[in-house]
């Protein structure tokens, strides 16, 4: 691509499975006992529906995107649960796409599970994919994007639902992109993984000592 690109989609390198438990108030207890089960485990974890990043309106979909890692029982409030080593964006023969083309990910990796609020009706755990990191090229542009995601990770399906707000993830590198990707630019991603350890669904329980 010799002439500017204007219009870009970004991966937010997610998935951020990547494993995102969303951001969300922090508990009124400082300490919270976080019990995963099961303990310590690996997981892996692939996409339920497209997976979208944008960036300035411009959509990029990946319709494949897996993620492993490992889990453990922790305590303190946030608390990291999990670490994902591993997270890919689309497969041969289904890369992912955006308005301008195929779009290529490589993830830096750990990216770090936290969780930060459990509601114990729902089964639900709010916290954050953090430490995310992860070099983008469509064509001859090619940017890095950094920060978190936010989501929820659900005990009764094992789904780990992302889905970031604008200003978790930075842009904070850039060429080739002129003013369709700058430095600074703020790129959301939504996807929803389902988690499994071997043929187990684990589950994440947080409680106050």
């Amino acid at each position: 691509m010799n002439k500017p690109i204007r219009k870009l989609a970004v991966v937010a390198g997610a998935a951020s499975a990547a494993f995102a438990l969303a951001a969300a108030p922090a508990s009124a207890v400082p300490s919270t006992v976080w019990t995963v089960n099961p303990t310590p485990a690996s997981f892996t974890a692939a996409n339920s529906g497209n997976v979208v990043l944008s960036v300035n309106g411009i959509a990029m979909t990946c319709t494949k995107s897996t993620a492993s890692g490992t889990m453990a029982s922790a305590t303190g409030n946030p608390a990291t649960v999990a670490s994902i080593s591993a997270i890919a964006f689309g497969a041969t023969g289904a890369p992912c796409t955006s308005v301008l083309g195929n779009v290529s990910t490589v993830a830096t990796t750990p990216w770090t599970v936290v969780a930060q609020d459990y509601t114990a009706a729902t089964g639900v755990t709010k916290g954050y994919v953090g430490n995310v990191d992860a070099k983008v090229t469509v064509g001859a542009c090619v940017f890095r994007v950094t920060g978190k995601a936010s989501g929820t990770y659900t005990n009764s399906t094992g789904a780990l639902a992302v889905n970031s707000v604008a200003g978790e993830l930075t842009v904070v590198s850039s060429t080739n992109c002129g003013s369709a990707v700058p430095v600074g630019a703020k790129p959301t991603f939504k996807g929803t993984y389902l988690v499994k350890s071997g043929t187990v669904i684990p589950t994440i329980v947080g409680s106050n000592p």
